[in-house]
């Protein structure tokens, strides 16, 4: 069983507070929008660290990270990128590989908005962990923690942080 601690959306912010849930857990993926590789380092100081580079990030973050990772995790196929869309409406860059090649967990970030939902369609799950940096328009900051055991994906809890 691996446990994930999943976010997004940084903004070049990082606090003791994440760094606590980043302790107990054995991964951290992040969905891009660092920011600044000083988040990113922090993050490996500690923990294992996937990451994409989302649109606000330069050329060292565009250096160091992809724009699409694919991956396995134990038995779950993964594709996370920043800008991925949702169920019904993927967006373009991503549309025709996701039809064609769907994994099993579809991870984006960009929009600031928690949601986890299933695309039945395609059988996978898209989670969108929100925004856990200060900067946005965001009122909450959040990340996801779940656990990948073979190819359950499970105890799926939100973290919410006070208001920005």
């Amino acid at each position: 069983m691996t446990k994930i601690l999943l976010l997004s959306d940084t903004h070049s912010y990082i606090d003791d507070d994440i760094l606590k849930y980043v302790k107990q857990v054995d991964e951290v993926w992040h969905a891009g929008d660092i920011g600044d590789l000083n988040v990113t380092d922090a993050i490996k100081k500690l923990k294992p660290l996937r990451a994409v580079f989302g649109n606000i990030d330069d050329s060292k973050v565009r250096v160091e990270f992809p724009e699409n990772n694919r991956f396995m995790c134990e038995d779950v196929d993964v594709w996370m990128t920043h800008i991925g869309g949702y169920p019904n409406a993927y967006n373009m860059r991503v549309r025709d590989e996701i039809k064609r090649n769907p994994p099993k967990l579809f991870i984006c970030g960009h929009s600031h908005i928690l949601k986890v939902m299933p695309d039945k369609k395609l059988n996978l799950l898209h989670m969108n962990p929100g925004a856990v940096g200060k900067h946005g328009f965001h009122k909450t900051r959040t990340m996801l923690r779940f656990t990948i055991d073979g190819s359950k994906i499970d105890n799926l809890e939100v973290i919410e942080f006070n208001k920005r």
